[in-house]
């Protein structure tokens, strides 16, 4: 990326400022720096490598001279504004669900298809947070002992609904505390000390939420195999920061516990934490602020008799590797 100028749309949000910091901790060598926003933010200043920049609003003219794109303000802005950047030469990596389904863009997590990235014609996804911490631990296992069918149920942080929800846990879990009412704004019900089914809508032909669709159909087109049997459940859970997922896989052969450690502990993007006589595993608060997916619980699935299954429990912060993390990755690969 040296000499190159990249910007980075929604610039102002949880997902964009963590831009701002993987691009400046990983110390990529940049030309320039350009943060793009509404127009409510157009001329605020966010720090960057000592130095202030003035925050632009974003319009189609915007992308002059940008090499690199990364957008992260919602597939309704990146709809709208990525043919812009394509057009005015810029690659655009963009992490809403606007382009994940489409079959003609990449949808790439480094540790896993980084050769995809080769195949853009302009655009590159980012795929779903929850799918990117279920598949990078998956991964070394897949490609020894292929992942025939998948179980996942997510714990999914406030971080996933962006710094308004966030901001909702904090408030109301103060307000419950205090013995005070809080009215919901951001989601439909009370979020201090409740967990429900993740706030996206409902399927009625099948019962799954789009969260849940999204992890089975990205799922399947990252590991490019339609036939792995997939099934999720995704739930939001009063946890700020990092999602964590409970998954059991069945694989085409049998696999020991033994065997899946020893591939997770030499996989890029994974750490191994399964201590089993201190009773400590993956949790939110270790997985906040770093950039692997943590994996532990790893255990025979015991209703099982083929010894083909697996079960595990990971935990990554969404708004690293779950986003930021893994554009910039993209990025720098580019």
């Amino acid at each position: 990326m040296k000499n190159k100028t990249v910007a980075i749309v929604g610039a102002t949000g949880a997902v964009g400022r963590e831009f701002v910091g993987c691009i400046e901790s990983r110390g990529v060598p940049l030309a320039s720096l350009k943060l793009l926003a509404s127009a409510r933010s157009a001329g605020k200043t966010q720090m960057f490598r000592g130095k202030e920049l003035v925050i632009e609003e974003l319009t189609d003219r915007a992308f002059d001279g940008v090499d690199i794109a990364l957008f992260s303000a919602g597939s309704g802005i990146s709809k709208q504004y990525a043919p812009a950047a394509v057009k005015a030469g810029a690659v655009v990596v963009d992490n809403s669900s606007a382009f994940r389904s489409d079959p003609a863009i990449p949808l790439v997590i480094p540790e896993i298809n980084a050769r995809r990235i080769a195949d853009h014609k302009g655009i590159i996804a980012n795929p779903n947070c929850s799918a990117i911490t279920t598949l990078v631990p998956l991964w070394p296992v897949h490609q020894v002992n292929p992942v025939k069918r998948l179980i996942v149920s997510t714990y999914q942080a406030a971080s996933g609904g962006g710094a308004a929800l966030m901001e909702e846990l904090e408030l109301s879990t103060r307000a419950y505390l205090d013995g005070k009412e809080y009215p919901p704004k951001v989601v439909k019900y009370p979020y201090a000390f409740n967990v429900f089914s993740h706030n996206t809508a409902i399927d009625m032909a099948t019962g799954y939420n789009d969260e849940e669709t999204k992890v089975i159909k990205e799922s399947k087109k990252i590991f490019e195999d339609d036939k792995i049997a997939i099934s999720a459940t995704c739930i939001r859970v009063p946890v700020l920061r990092a999602h964590s997922v409970s998954m059991t896989f069945e694989c085409e052969r049998p696999i020991t516990p033994e065997e899946v450690k020893a591939l997770l502990a030499k996989a890029p993007g994974v750490k191994l934490v399964d201590d089993w006589a201190n009773n400590y595993f993956p949790m939110p608060k270790d997985a906040s602020g770093q950039g692997d997916v943590l994996a532990g619980r790893i255990r025979k699935d015991l209703s099982d008799p083929s010894g083909k299954s697996i079960s595990m429990f990971v935990a990554a912060d969404q708004l690293l590797k779950g986003a930021a993390l893994n554009a910039v990755q993209i990025a720098e690969l580019l």
